[in-house]
Parts: structure tokens; sequence; C-alpha cells
């Protein structure tokens, strides 16, 4: 049978007890890793500044919770990005492909309306499987 296991890494920022970063599931030959819709929060809960930087960040705090649980980037499967303004389809283009290199998971992007905060301009949540 599968354990599953929420968890908040060290070196993302808190969720305040609202939701969890990542679940971890477990059993069988696979490991499975849901993550939650990361933000352009640094570590310390401030905001990066601008769409570009927010990129940056969320994919940071991607990486992080990756690492967190002993997975990579070649890891993720699945990749789904929400951007709040057209002009910073480019950016995360340039950005993922820095970020993936070479490994091309499934992935949707989708402009939307906003965010949970309307300071929020990008997000992106993944799932990956070892």
């Amino acid at each position: 049978m599968a354990t599953i296991r929420f968890g908040n890494p060290e070196g993302v920022h808190s969720t305040g007890g609202r939701y969890a970063h990542a679940a971890l599931i477990e059993g069988g030959p696979a490991r499975r890793l849901v993550v939650s819709g990361q933000v352009g929060l640094k570590p310390d809960g401030s905001l990066a500044e601008g769409g570009e930087a927010q990129v940056e960040q969320a994919l940071a705090n991607l990486g992080t919770v990756l690492r967190a649980h002993g997975m990579a980037p070649s890891d993720v499967v699945k990749v789904t990005v929400f951007l709040t303004e057209r002009a910073l389809i480019g950016a995360w283009r340039e950005q993922r492909a820095a970020f993936f290199g070479a490994h091309v998971p499934a992935s949707t992007l989708l402009l939307v309306a906003g965010l949970a905060d309307p300071r929020f301009l990008v997000e992106v949540e993944a799932e990956a499987v070892q």
C-alpha cells in the first residue's frame, strides 16, 4: 500500500500551515512527488520584483522542493505554469530551458487573469517520478 507524506522543506518560503509544498507518494517500484504551485516568494517570504525575477524564483523554489525529496529536474514528468502576462512567455521559455536542460517533460502553459495574490505574476506546479 502506498504511503503519502506531506512536507515543507527548508529553503522555500513558509506556507503558513495552509498547504504543503509537496506530497510524496511511496509504495511499489516508484516514488511520485506532487509539488504545489511555486510562486516568486523568496525563502524569507519577500516577493521577487518583476515578472522575470518571479519566474526565476518560482523555478528555484521548485528545484529546492525536488532536492529536498532526493529528486532533480530530470525526474519531472509534468509541469504546469500559470502566467498573468503574455509578455512573460519568452522569459518562461528561456528559464525553463535553463532549468530543465535537455529534459523535456510534458508541459502546459496557461495565461490567467490572476493568481492567489495580485502581486504574483507566475505560478509553477510539477509532478516528478523516480
